[in-house]
């Protein structure tokens, strides 16, 4: 009688194809398998290419959330930025990735669109996935949310909102410094009457920007006027309307001089003066982020700009370390320093690119 070839099963119970259907179809042990998949130095050639050859007849792909679970963590770290559409955030995440990699470990990035529930989910997913550890550039400093995840031993850093080196690890810019050298560079302009344009003070850096801009003013030694104009976001329409207003004001009563708390209000600002206030003659700006969304301004814009790059790669690699070390591992604050950088909106139209200008 003859016997025909039985053909193993190919696809487990949900449907993809298993480590075991891989070892039926090798003609090898799951453990060999495994070796292929973990440690393919410990294969011998042969078994290697036959073990690979069924995988891709198979279309096996690896379930890494799988092997997360069953060995308590993953080799992933999620990241979550409050808004990717600011330039400063995209920086952040390539940082992070390059960073994670070093790290040998792999990044995910989630945006909560400055929205604190859709940020407490994304923390409640990438804890119930048991990542490695977690990344967190908020916009705010919820403590809720991060005070649990902390409890329970998930590895947590925080980017551009620092946290007391005795509960865990941050990095952050130092806004304070930021917000001072933008004043000062319009002081040393000759400008005389400033206005701050920024809030809500609950935001830690736009608070720390204002506080910068502050600490100027008070160097000045009254000879320089300050106004404090709250707005209730950090964009170009809030700009706008902030421009409108001025606009409204006696030529005597305008500032000569703005630091707005980021690009997106300085853009909104000049795009409202136009055929109105003359930038930088009439009313000196200077934003805040080097945000690549207003470098094609009619008026190119003086800004701070922010090391959001190394901020990720340093998050990562401190973040790394927390989860490979976790016995030797100390928790720190490491504060990065900005940068001014002078264009149009400030001193006029200029031959040259910008740079740095060191003060």
């Amino acid at each position: 009688m003859s016997t025909q070839q039985q053909t193993p099963s190919r696809i487990d119970k949900s449907g993809a194809p298993s480590m075991s259907d891989v070892a039926a179809l090798a003609g090898v042990a799951l453990g060999t398998v495994s070796n292929v998949l973990n440690h393919p130095q410990k294969v011998a050639a042969p078994t290697l290419r036959r073990v690979q050859a069924a995988i891709d007849e198979l279309g096996f792909v690896r379930n890494d959330q799988a092997r997360s679970l069953a060995r308590g963590r993953s080799s992933t770290m999620g990241l979550i930025v409050t808004d990717i559409g600011n330039s400063f955030f995209v920086d952040i995440a390539r940082g992070a990735e390059v960073g994670a990699q070093k790290g040998g470990m792999s990044l995910l990035l989630a945006n909560s669109d400055n929205d604190l529930a859709k940020e407490q989910t994304y923390l409640d997913l990438f804890e119930q996935s048991r990542f490695a550890g977690i990344l967190l550039a908020p916009f705010e400093a919820s403590t809720e949310g991060l005070e649990r995840i902390k409890e329970r031993g998930q590895p947590l850093l925080l980017l551009n909102v620092a946290t007391p080196a005795d509960k865990g690890c941050s990095v952050i810019v130092d806004n304070e410094y930021g917000g001072y050298i933008a004043a000062r560079h319009l002081i040393d302009l000759g400008r005389s009457r400033l206005a701050f344009v920024g809030g809500p003070d609950r935001l830690a850096p736009l608070l720390a920007r204002r506080l910068g801009v502050e600490r100027a003013i008070a160097e000045s030694g009254g000879t320089v006027a300050l106004e404090e104009i709250i707005v209730t976001a950090v964009n170009a329409p809030e700009g706008r309307a902030v421009a409108d207003a001025l606009i409204q004001r006696d030529l005597t009563e305008r500032p000569d001089g703005i630091v707005a708390a980021s690009d997106l209000l300085a853009l909104g600002i000049i795009q409202r003066f136009q055929n109105s206030i003359r930038v930088p003659e009439d009313i000196a700006i200077i934003g805040y982020d080097n945000n690549n969304a207003v470098w094609d301004s009619l008026i190119p814009i003086s800004t701070i700009g922010q090391p959001g790059f190394e901020m990720g790669v340093r998050g990562a690699e401190l973040l790394a370390d927390a989860i490979t070390n976790p016995a030797t591992h100390q928790h720190q604050v490491l504060t990065l320093l900005p940068h001014l950088m002078a264009r149009a909106s400030s001193v006029g139209h200029i031959d040259s690119a910008p740079a740095p200008l060191a003060l």
